[in-house]
């Protein structure tokens, strides 16, 4: 009787026993390197992130971002992509947006009121150069679109009249009959008090110029 109560007892512990499944090596090399490569895209995410905060307003380029962190092009992209279905939640204040073949960061539109009452503790000595040449040249040329500032300054402007926009310097003021009916853009009185301008009449003189590229490049100096 004892021993066959010592065998139903050796029987139980055995059961009790953790089993041990054995898992197909193959099936293991490939989820660690699955857990790797997810690592991986998570540590160039950060640096890829890092560099379009470093390089503000100018942006960056698949192809500049591809030779700075050593990766091909393809995979820029794929992380451009990645980051860009991140940033678009809105718990985020800012987001990563394409113009052209560049990417930059730029605050939501949701961000700009409380932006606009942030800058307007000092707003003219905080103003760069950029934000300045832009001001400058929509203030003589008013109204005018996006596309015609560039083509003045060279450069792209989407993020500097996002800036002006969320310092109250400028508004949006029709469309322009162009193909594509772009925003044009004016200063607003908040522009003026700054300035302490009366009337737009008040601005300096632009010398004379014989032709139109010459009086543009008075804006790129």
């Amino acid at each position: 009787m004892d021993e066959e109560k010592n065998t139903t007892i050796a029987s139980q512990t055995e059961s009790e026993k953790p089993v041990q499944l054995s898992m197909d090596p193959t099936i293991q090399q490939e989820e660690e390197a699955r857990l790797a490569q997810v690592e991986n895209d998570a540590r160039l995410s950060a640096i890829l992130e890092g560099l379009l905060f470093l390089v503000g307003d100018d942006g960056i380029t698949v192809q500049q971002a591809s030779k700075a962190m050593d990766i091909s092009e393809k995979k820029v992209e794929e992380l451009f992509d990645s980051l860009q279905k991140y940033y678009t939640d809105d718990n985020r204040g800012f987001e990563i947006e394409r113009f052209g073949n560049r990417y930059r960061f730029l605050s939501k539109v949701f961000v700009h009121e409380a932006a606009k009452k942030l800058f307007s503790l000092d707003k003219i000595s905080k103003l760069s150069n950029a934000a300045m040449e832009t001001l400058a040249i929509i203030a003589y040329k008013q109204p005018i679109t996006r596309v015609e500032i560039e083509e003045i300054r060279g450069v792209g402007a989407d993020v500097m009249i996002r800036k002006l926009e969320a310092r109250g310097f400028i508004k949006e003021d029709g469309r322009s009959d162009a193909p594509g009916r772009p925003f044009l853009y004016s200063v607003t009185d908040e522009f003026m008090d700054a300035f302490k301008l009366l009337s737009l009449d008040e601005l300096p003189d632009l010398p004379e110029f014989k032709n139109e590229d010459e009086a543009n490049d008075l804006f790129d100096q």
